[in-house]
């Protein structure tokens, strides 16, 4: 077979989250869910199917792959030998620019990056709609990495009509994010693990569904109209509504550490103090702090006494997905 192809794809924040699968195989979401893509943590992905290979070849930031992930990436790759009636193995070679499973998306660039390099290696001519369906079979948020800006993914019913869509694909207005990465440990409890059982357990996830579905038209707008203040208070309300879920199932747990609640307090604080910040946290302890690059400068000072330069990593709206 031919040539290597790379593929660049950005991680993403969810402002309206996702959380829970009504079909754990295909990943259909309960709920439709829009995010932020970031310019500051990606995954590059080379892949390359041969004649010479007898079993796919997975490599992970130089390093042989873990055999789940391994597995996992093998059973993705499946999917687009299947499409394009392709009977070769593959060699991956990844490096992923996030701390891997800490609830900053790595699988979200991942297997974008990987559905795209793995499709063009393949032969196959997918469009950014069938490209964004073939990366949510890798991990559901990564439906969303296919493009830059703010994403939306419709939930759909199906394997068809479940993808994501740009909402604005160039953002032409001041916001940003913080990430305070607390750590980059992986999760001891997994988004799937943790999904499926709030799915199954909580007595509130009803209620979520409703009321994050109910977000998406409110959050649209206030990107349209540039409002930072109403996009901030949306994603905090996602976020803490999607961890009551978690803290309502049986047995409850949580992503929060006491680093968590610090960054936390110190948001609250600020905008006490009249400063326009909020905060947001996907399937682990990091926080995200939402704001403009004018008032940067003073919650990163705020920040300082309680977290390391290399804890604070500022990252702007970032593209889709790209080839090398």
């Amino acid at each position: 077979m031919g040539q290597s192809v790379t593929a660049r794809a950005h991680t993403n924040i969810a402002l309206v989250k996702y959380w829970g699968k009504q079909n754990p195989t295909l990943i259909i979401p309960y709920n439709s869910s829009l995010s932020m893509t970031l310019d500051h943590f990606y995954t590059d992905t080379t892949v390359h199917f041969s004649t010479d290979l007898t079993a796919d070849q997975i490599m992970f930031n130089h390093q042989p792959a873990d055999a789940k992930t391994a597995k996992q990436m093998s059973q993705f790759l499946d999917l687009i030998r299947q499409r394009a009636h392709l009977p070769l193995f593959a060699a991956v070679e990844t490096m992923n620019h996030v701390p891997n499973a800490a609830g900053l998306a790595s699988s979200a660039s991942g297997y974008a990056a990987l559905a795209a390099a793995g499709a063009r290696a393949a032969g196959l001519t997918l469009n950014k709609r069938d490209l964004s369906r073939l990366a949510r079979r890798g991990s559901g948020s990564a439906t969303r990495s296919i493009y830059g800006g703010f994403v939306e993914w419709q939930r759909g019913t199906n394997d068809i009509d479940s993808y994501a869509i740009p909402v604005q694909e160039f953002v032409d207005w001041d916001i940003q994010m913080i990430a305070i990465v607390l750590n980059d440990r992986p999760k001891s409890i997994t988004s799937r693990t943790g999904m499926a059982n709030t799915v199954a357990t909580s007595p509130y996830f009803s209620a979520w569904v409703k009321t994050a579905q109910a977000m998406i038209p409110e959050m649209k707008a206030a990107i349209v109209k540039k409002d930072i203040n109403l996009v901030g208070r949306l994603a905090e309300q996602s976020a803490m509504q999607m961890h009551a879920t978690t803290l309502s199932a049986v047995p409850p747990f949580t992503y929060f550490e006491p680093e968590t609640l610090q960054a936390i307090k110190v948001v609250q604080t600020l905008r006490q103090q009249g400063v326009s910040c909020y905060y947001t946290m996907d399937a682990g302890p990091n926080v995200k702090v939402i704001c403009t690059s004018r008032e940067t400068p003073q919650i990163l000072a705020a920040l300082a006494p309680y977290f390391s330069p290399e804890q604070l990593l500022v990252a702007q709206s970032g593209p889709g997905v790209s080839y090398r």
